[in-house]
């Protein structure tokens, strides 16, 4: 598939998310779960800042697919995400059985940013999504918001800096 104009709305959605978590202190990350008939179901951001490292956007709607959505609906949903799944939420949305993920920034282009911004790697390894969760349809980066997921992560790191 590609991306589609809907789901370049879904993803600006993920990148205000991204940029509420980034002005609330923590990592610029949002993201958002839509229904096969296009409805919104949930979104969040980042919550890392409180010091629960799994407090990821994507684990959060993964939790919250279990817990309201059948089987069949899980499966029919799209995940809307600013960044790519991290391993552990990749493996969280393949257990509960979600549907098509679409991001704004990969994976590779976060790890390149976060060397370029002299920010640490991540404490897992950088995989994307298909080596974790091969079952799983992908869809990004996107190349219209990828820039501006980039500048909040500047902006992360100007603010990491300053202290």
């Amino acid at each position: 598939m590609s991306i589609s104009q809907t789901d370049r709305d879904h993803l600006r959605r993920c990148v205000d998310l991204a940029r509420s978590a980034l002005e609330a202190g923590d990592e610029p990350f949002g993201s958002v779960l839509v229904s096969a008939e296009g409805e919104v179901l949930v979104e969040d951001r980042n919550r890392v800042a409180g010091g629960d490292a799994t407090r990821h956007p994507e684990f959060e709607i993964a939790r919250w697919a279990a817990a309201h959505l059948d089987p069949g609906r899980r499966a029919a949903a799209t995940v809307y995400t600013s960044g790519e799944h991290c391993p552990m939420c990749a493996a969280a949305h393949a257990w509960v059985g979600l549907g098509r993920v679409v991001y704004a920034s990969s994976t590779a282009q976060l790890g390149d940013w976060l060397r370029e911004l002299g920010l640490p790697p991540a404490p897992v390894a950088a995989l994307p999504i298909p080596q974790v969760a091969p079952g799983v349809p992908v869809d990004g980066p996107c190349p219209d918001l990828a820039p501006e997921v980039r500048e909040l992560h500047r902006a992360r790191a100007a603010r990491e800096r300053r202290g």
